[in-house]
């Protein structure tokens, strides 16, 4: 098992406490200490007041995050997480993954998504109702980018550099849904399905994940599919560990920790998400020191 830590929603909300000179690498450096395997950050450009009132948070932009967590670390992978590709020209975004996989010595992670929130699509002057096709259409133009270094791709272009990663970094689709498993299996290399109550299922037009029996039977058929389909090289699974995990109690036992983390093991996840939940960058390194005996055993 590999794990991702999640920056804390407060990051941006609280930015005069987080978000000072030297901050973002110094948090890399400490979760690269602390045993995580790579270090992950959301994207909301412009999210509304609605949302926000109703639980929803800011978000930094992810490749300027990241470039800066890159700088603080060796090691730790650099994943978005999500990263809504129909926001976005494929062109531009395949230059800044490149740009970043390089800089970082290859340890991009790009993890991806169609997108729910209507508003933000309005803002951003992108048709909501098209995104799953301005999804799939972005993973193939981004493909072909990357391989426009003289070698093929966009004929008459260059893009140069290529990703350090060849031929591209991996490419993980969120999302519960059919479509999603199906997207993850035909463009991508790995599956982020996520927790969610059935209420908030209704929001984000993906199917709910409420328990560990949920996860088991997506992942189940994740594996059917990929049978079916011929797919010779696995998926990943990454996934966010439900809010009631004993990760995030202070007073579990390592055996619960342990247990817990096979269990996901067992269902088939290779990649566990710790969303951290800090109100101040004391508050994190209080968390990585609770979770590095975890990270280490």
């Amino acid at each position: 098992m590999r794990f991702n830590l999640h920056l804390p929603y407060s990051l941006v909300g609280a930015w005069e406490l987080w978000l000072r000179p030297g901050s973002l690498e110094r948090i890399a450096t400490d979760a690269q200490a602390a045993g995580f395997h790579s270090i992950s950050i959301s994207e909301h450009p412009i999210p509304t007041t609605e949302w926000l009132d109703s639980g929803g948070h800011h978000a930094l932009d992810p490749f300027v995050a990241l470039s800066f967590l890159a700088a603080g670390s060796t090691s730790l992978r650099l994943l978005t997480n999500v990263l809504v590709l129909p926001y976005r020209s494929p062109v531009l975004t395949a230059k800044a993954i490149a740009s970043l996989d390089v800089l970082s010595g290859g340890r991009v992670t790009v993890g991806t998504a169609v997108g729910y929130l209507e508003p933000e699509f309005a803002a951003l002057g992108v048709d909501f109702h098209q995104r799953a096709a301005a999804f799939e259409r972005a993973i193939e133009e981004m493909k072909m980018a990357w391989a426009s270094d003289g070698q093929g791709g966009m004929t008459g272009y260059v893009m140069w550099p290529p990703p350090a990663q060849r031929p591209h970094p991996p490419l993980w689709v969120g999302g519960n849904s059919a479509a999603a498993r199906r997207r993850a299996i035909s463009l991508g290399d790995g599956w982020m399905p996520f927790a969610q109550s059935a209420r908030m299922a209704a929001v984000t037009g993906t199917p709910a994940i409420a328990t560990f029996e949920d996860l088991a039977a997506g992942v189940a058929r994740l594996g059917v599919e990929t049978r079916e389909s011929n797919r010779e090289t696995p998926l990943d699974v990454c996934f966010g560990v439900f809010g009631r995990s004993s990760l995030y109690r202070e007073d579990a036992s390592p055996q619960e920790v342990d247990n817990e983390v096979q269990t996901y093991a067992e269902i088939g996840v290779t990649w566990l998400t710790v969303q951290s939940r800090a109100a101040s960058p004391d508050d994190m390194l209080q968390e990585l020191d609770r979770w590095s005996p975890m990270l280490s055993g």
